[in-house]
This record gives structure tokens, sequence and C-alpha cells, in this order.
């Protein structure tokens, strides 16, 4: 059995959040594969789904992000799971939005999510980092994962949930070729070059200021 983990924080204030994009991809799995309903266990929300037919549990935890790894410690030593069988899926500042990359262990850079995890599970899991862009300023960071997706992020952020979800199947089987077809069903949607608020304002000065031609 696999845990996929999608990491944010709970409840309505913070459900739009650019934080909680790992919880927007969990909920995507779980429409797509008519999950069972969620349930309040381990700390968390927890559904069962099965994946071209192998057995996945979906875990949010509801501990907000800081502690994010004791729910997923006490889903593993309940079902007995190693560490291979673990991917958490979190927001990355230092990938482009709507780009999407898969590695097994490394940094946390800075999360608060993965380093509760690792403190709690040990650090050689599969991490899915979700890129959301940056502010362009590291004073600005807080409150950019803080506030929610703009509605002109909409378009890839949706993309890139339906995506995630349509090959989940590959998780834990060939993380490679999972990464591969999310970035060919982002090429084909249109969202290869999507952007954050800020870098589509650079986009539309820089249009502004070029040579008519």
């Amino acid at each position: 059995m696999r845990l996929l983990v999608g990491l944010g924080n709970p409840g309505a204030k913070h459900a739009g959040n650019r934080h909680n994009i790992g919880f927007m991809a969990l909920d995507a799995i779980a429409k797509t594969h008519r999950a069972s309903p969620w349930r309040a266990r381990f700390q968390g929300e927890v559904a069962e789904v099965t994946l071209e037919g192998e057995k996945a549990l979906l875990l949010k935890p509801q501990t907000f992000m800081n502690e994010s790894g004791r729910a997923v410690r006490a889903v593993m030593d309940f079902y007995k799971l190693p560490l291979s069988a673990l991917h958490v899926l979190h927001d990355e500042l230092d990938l482009p939005a709507g780009k999407l990359r898969v590695k097994t262990g490394g940094g946390i850079a800075g999360h608060n999510g993965l380093r509760s995890v690792s403190a709690h599970c040990g650090n050689d899991y599969a991490r899915v980092r979700l890129g959301i862009g940056h502010p362009g300023d590291k004073a600005l960071v807080h409150a950019y994962v803080l506030n929610d997706f703009a509605r002109a992020e909409q378009p890839w952020l949706e993309a890139l949930c339906v995506a995630i979800a349509s090959h989940a199947a590959l998780l834990g089987k060939d993380d490679a070729l999972f990464a591969n077809r999310v970035h060919l069903a982002m090429e084909k949607a249109g969202h290869a070059e999507a952007k954050t608020p800020r870098e589509a304002e650079q986009a539309k000065k820089a249009g502004q200021g070029e040579e008519p031609r």
C-alpha cells in the first residue's frame, strides 16, 4: 500500500492558499479515482483509493503545517509502512509556477511541513514538489504562501491538479515517468509557461516597452 500525503493548513480560511496546493492535488486524486469519503483519523483526514488495482491511502494532516509529521507518523505506524511507500505533495517556491519535480530525500528548503515529516519519519521519502513560483523578495514569502492563488493562476492550477490525478497510479512505480506525463499534460493544456502574478505583470510591462513591429 502507498501513502500519498498532501501538505496544507486546515480550515476554510486556508483552503485557497498557495501553501495548500498539496491538499488541492489530493482532492483531485480522490475525485478522479472515486476515493472513499474523507474520514477524521490519525490527526488528519484520510481517504482510501484504488490506483490501477493497487490500494493507496490519501492523508491531509489537520495539525497545521509545522506539525504535519505527527499525522504521517501515526499512519505509517498503524499500517507498518516503510518510508519507500511515502510520497509527500507540497508547494515549492523554488520551482516556476505549474512545474512539478519528484525527488527522494534531500533538503527541506525551509518548508515547515517537510521539516516536521522528516523529524518524525526520517528523510528518505519521495517529495512531489509543486511549483508555485517566488514572490521575488524573501520578506514577501510568508504572505505569499498564505494568500490565495490569484484568479489568473486558476487555469494552470486546475490543469496541474488534473494532470497529477490522471497519472497518480505511476507514483511509487515510476516517478520519472509520472513527472514526464504531468509535464506533457501541462504542455498540451497550454500551461508550459505558467506565470505567477508578479511574472505576469513583468511580462506585461516588458510587452508594453517593446518597439512596434
